[in-house]
């Protein structure tokens, strides 16, 4: 007798499961292909040196984003600098410092309700709170302050998980040898779990790069080049997205294709190096 446990039961019912996983995993890869490849298709005869690198001009009729990168540039990085340390030391806090409890519960749970929020509620409280309690206005801080309540979540919890991979061995042989707390967490914890914060800091700039109706009202719609540098966060500035909204508004869809395909190159880059980053850390992490 070969009846056992270990020989596999071949049943219709699981070759019927198998097909409608497959079938399923196909029909998600082909509308993912479906989707760029028409953008690619639409966008790609648009992209020209002139589109990227000029501002557009209703006196000359040109057409370019350069403005719009540029602010999306801004946003990007005035965004991260505020958010990347509050949601760090938030993640620090709840991981390495609190000890449970109701108050550490209820910070995860609006951090995780914060996630589920819809965006245009955030640019609805961005525009009262920041733009007219702060006097700030349309203008991209306005729109970095708002976004940085949109992806304090992400971070923070990516954090805080890629914390709860580190052993816990690190943690007692760096304490046991006389090592202080913060000098614990800031040389052996961080560098360990840097993998994980690296992964949610980029997947929060894909969030930000992505974004538009919280920011249709607090950062505005302008598209001009900045004349002061240092000034230029304090003024309005229309991202990508929002640019791309308001060509696809005004019946422009050759120039909405085109920007959807400099997004869909920026999303890809972003994926790419999470990838890259995440393996030469862990690399650099094992040697």
């Amino acid at each position: 007798m070969t009846n056992s446990i270990y020989v596999k039961k071949k049943r219709p019912g699981d070759m019927v499961l198998l097909v409608l996983i497959y079938a399923c995993a196909f029909l998600a890869v082909l509308l993912l292909v479906g989707i760029i490849g028409y953008v690619i298709y639409r966008g790609l005869p648009v992209i020209n040196w002139n589109f990227i690198s000029t501002a557009q001009s209703a006196l000359e009729g040109t057409f370019g984003i350069l403005p719009n990168i540029i602010n999306t540039l801004y946003i990007i990085v005035i965004t991260l600098l505020i958010a990347t340390p509050i949601g760090i030391g938030s993640a620090i806090y709840l991981n390495e410092y609190s000890k449970g409890g109701r108050l550490v519960r209820m910070i995860e749970f609006t951090t995780e309700t914060l996630s589920g929020i819809p965006s245009i509620i955030f640019g609805l409280f961005g525009m009262v709170f920041f733009g007219n309690f702060l006097k700030l206005g349309y203008s991209i801080l306005c729109g970095a302050l708002t976004l940085t309540i949109m992806i304090l979540p992400i971070i923070t919890r990516t954090t805080q998980e890629a914390l709860k991979t580190v052993p816990e061995s690190y943690r007692s042989g760096a304490l046991g040898i006389g090592a202080t707390k913060w000098y614990m967490i800031r040389t052996i914890i961080l560098p360990s779990a840097m993998p994980g914060i690296v992964t949610g800091v980029i997947l929060s700039i894909g969030r930000i790069v992505g974004e538009s109706a919280a920011l249709l009202f607090t950062a505005g719609s302008a598209y001009l080049m900045p004349t002061n540098w240092l000034t230029h966060p304090m003024s309005s500035g229309g991202t990508l997205t929002i640019q791309m909204y308001l060509s696809m508004t005004k019946a422009q869809y050759d120039n909405a294709f085109g920007i959807a395909f400099v997004l869909i190159v920026i999303v890809l880059a972003i994926n790419l190096l999470t990838k890259v980053l995440s393996r030469r850390l862990d690399v650099n992490k094992r040697d």
